[in-house]
């Protein structure tokens, strides 16, 4: 018995009322919807439910991979001997102080952004559009028009892979550009505390649909992607040293870079995890030969 199948029993055993899903597609569970099928994945709907599958899965000696929306990975099409666990049921929201928010790891920032308008709390606007979770912004230090989780994150609660549960608090995250402390280890985070201010809920609203509007009339949103492809380089900006290379509306297969935003691969209808590869890789070479420049990825490949 091979020790995916072994961690299944166990599993099965100590969490019975856990729902798991065997042979699930990844391209159902990814933005850009690609990916094969994996093992089995999980679906933990409360933060104690999480962190005591995670423990028994990494003592049983599988290292699970751990997703929120999908919206920043690009997965293997073909069958992957992998576990996964899922955050999007911890997706609870709510104000715990006269400016504070408390947010499980798989709530959708756009949802939350929303709360924090309705609670009259601004800080969140620029979260408005990002499709992931709270958990994926933050191990990503997601960010955008002059925002990022780096300004709002107060204090989070992870669990290590032996179940112990501990806190950060602000500079101890680590955050930097598209990284913080949880890009670089294996634990999972759970809920956040996010430190907002208050203010007017119409000028807050209309912030919001600003930078929506903005973010659709600049962004390839009608097809399938995973966002920005690549981290803001130390000089210039991705998307603009690609398009000043001539690689805009560049295609392998059915993966595109976007001729409405070039820091962006759009899945066509029919990309493979191959043509999306091809075309980073392309566009990777060409950039460096032009301008001496490595494009590093923000997307994370699962292969």
């Amino acid at each position: 018995m091979d020790t995916i199948s072994q961690a299944l029993e166990v599993v099965q055993y100590k969490l019975p009322k856990i729902k798991m899903k065997l042979g699930e597609q990844m391209k159902n569970r990814t933005s850009i919807k690609i990916g094969g099928p994996v093992r089995v994945m999980f679906f933990p709907e409360k933060i104690d439910e999480l962190t005591s599958l995670y423990e028994l899965l990494c003592e049983c000696g599988v290292a699970p991979v751990i997703i929120g929306n999908g919206t920043n990975l690009l997965v293997d099409d073909k069958p992957l001997e992998l576990a996964v666990i899922t955050t999007m049921g911890i997706n609870t929201c709510e104000r715990t102080s006269g400016s504070e928010i408390t947010v499980g790891a798989g709530a959708l920032m756009s949802k939350v952004s929303v709360f924090a308008s309705e609670c009259g709390l601004s800080g969140l606007e620029f979260a408005h559009g990002i499709p992931g979770t709270l958990g994926g912004a933050i191990y990503m230090n997601a960010g955008a028009y002059g925002g990022e989780m780096k300004d709002v994150v107060q204090r989070t609660t992870a669990s290590t892979p032996d179940g112990r549960r501990y806190t950060v608090i602000g500079t101890e995250h680590g955050f930097s550009n598209r990284h913080s402390r949880f890009t670089d280890h294996g634990d999972v985070i759970l809920s956040s505390i996010l430190r907002l201010q208050k203010s007017d809920i119409a000028s807050i609203r209309d912030k919001m649909d600003e930078l929506y509007s903005r973010r659709h009339e600049s962004q390839p949103l009608d097809l399938p992607s995973a966002g920005s492809i690549f981290k803001r380089p130390e000089v210039g900006y991705a998307g603009s040293l690609i398009e000043q290379a001539g690689l805009k509306g560049y295609i392998s297969g059915d993966a595109q870079i976007s001729e409405k935003h070039a820091g962006f691969i759009v899945n066509r209808g029919g990309a493979t995890f191959s043509d999306v590869m091809k075309v980073i890789e392309h566009t990777r070479e060409t950039v460096k030969k032009m301008f001496d420049i490595e494009l590093e990825l923000e997307i994370k490949i699962i292969k």
